[in-house]
């Protein structure tokens, strides 16, 4: 797996929870996503609702590029991703696996070289994450699940791991549930395949998800969470998205040693300062605007 400790150092945002949609400069218009943005927090949704948010080749290459345009947005500052229709996200397509001559052998290379580019932390997206689950999240949708830095859910959602009912094996969306979850539970999801379903409550007593919410106010739920965060510092924020995604890849002293690394590698940084005496001040901090980043040719 990628070093999440290595993530890049895109840190220091804008304050920016003020502003009202974006209107100028607009996002791609993507065939199988939707990108948007309310106030700070910028909006990625599946959009294949009649394919149950399946991700076929196309959508697996527009992931890649619309993860990297919000996290270069300036004005960005949190990064919700989410379903149309009634499916969060349900993995890959198996009627196109089963269609296009090509089946998992597409994807042979990537696989064999772990070189993924769909999820946030596969693209080393350094703003904070939160996914929220709105429907049916099967398979691979647990990627985005695994991979976000804070989950939250329907309470109508639904959870299943098919992968052993229809031939395939189930592992690295999987792995990464184990560091959110008692392996016991996870285990069973692998093995039980799709003649189980986990329900939205079982998923957050179990530390999956650490909100549930009814369905019709969901999105509203994920706004209002984005916006808390958005309020707090970026460089602090991304800092310690790379200490604590990386002590899951190292020992304790290791980790240890690495966060402290990265508590000394925003001294000198303007919100250290701004930070004390906005509160000093009794008023929300101004934290510091980074530079705009020129975009990069895309890995997909």
């Amino acid at each position: 797996m990628p070093d999440r400790a290595a993530m890049p150092d895109r840190t220091a945002m804008p304050d920016r929870t003020t502003m009202p949609d974006r209107t100028t400069m607009p996002y791609t218009e993507f065939q199988t996503l939707k990108l948007h943005r309310r106030g700070p927090v910028g909006w990625l949704l599946f959009n294949r609702p009649d394919s149950l948010n399946a991700m076929n080749a196309g959508m697996r290459a527009e992931l890649a590029d619309a993860w990297l345009e919000l996290d270069r947005d300036p004005d960005v500052r949190v990064i919700v991703h989410t379903g149309e229709g009634r499916a969060f996200q349900t993995g890959v397509d198996v009627a196109e696996l089963a269609t296009d001559g090509l089946g998992m052998e597409r994807y042979r290379a990537d696989l064999e070289a772990y070189d993924l580019h769909f999820t946030a932390w596969q693209q080393q997206v350094s703003k904070p994450v939160i996914a929220a689950v709105n429907g049916i999240c099967a398979g691979g949708g647990f990627h985005w699940v695994s991979d976000a830095d804070v989950v939250i859910a329907a309470t109508t959602a639904e959870f299943t791991e098919p992968h052993v009912s229809v031939g395939q094996v189930v592992a690295m969306e999987s792995i990464g549930l184990l560091r959110k979850m008692p392996f016991e539970a996870v285990m069973r999801m692998a093995l039980v395949g799709r003649h189980e379903r986990m329900s939205a409550q079982r998923a957050y007593e179990l530390g999956m998800v650490s909100q549930l919410v009814p369905p019709d106010q969901l999105r509203d739920a994920a706004q209002e969470l984005a916006e808390k965060i958005a309020r707090n510092s970026p460089a602090a924020m991304a800092a310690t998205k790379r200490a604590l995604w990386g002590a899951l890849e190292t020992g304790l002293t290791e980790a240890c040693r690495q966060g402290a690394r990265e508590v000394v590698s925003v001294w000198g940084h303007p919100d250290q300062d701004e930070g004390p005496r906005a509160f000093a001040e009794k008023r929300e901090p101004r934290w510091a605007e980074p530079e705009r980043a020129e975009p990069e040719a895309s890995p997909r």
